[in-house]
């Protein structure tokens, strides 16, 4: 199992409004293909663990995402960032705020924060 981070950005209109329908502007493992049109935004998993228990099996695992946006703008960054947090704040717990740059050479906005995610198994 993997946290539904892209599952859930999918369904939600804000989110593909902004980041694509077909297909979606969100990308695993923290890359994104070269040459992507921006605004996107990628994912990756940072930390996880199962639930243990004494007397059982777990039922449940935490995941710890790390999630980026890159854009053109200061304001499509926080645009899709509030997006992101909309859909996935359904499902999971905004854990904290990263990353809120802009990259010298490329001058990309990037911005980012921490979910931990619980998936049932």
């Amino acid at each position: 199992m993997v946290a539904p981070i892209f599952k859930t950005c999918v369904a939600d209109p804000a989110v593909t409004n902004l980041l694509g329908a077909s297909p979606t502007r969100l990308y695993p493992h923290g890359e994104a293909p070269e040459g992507v049109e921006k605004p996107y935004a990628v994912w990756q998993v940072v930390s996880g663990s199962p639930f243990n228990y004494v007397n059982g099996l777990p039922d449940t695992d935490r995941y710890g995402l790390q999630v980026d946006v890159y854009a053109d703008t200061a304001s499509s960054a926080d645009a899709v960032v509030v997006a992101i947090r909309r859909a996935v704040g359904r499902h999971a717990y905004v854990t904290g705020f990263g990353v809120d740059s802009r990259d010298k050479d490329t001058k990309n906005y990037r911005k980012g924060f921490d979910v931990a995610w619980l998936v049932r198994l």
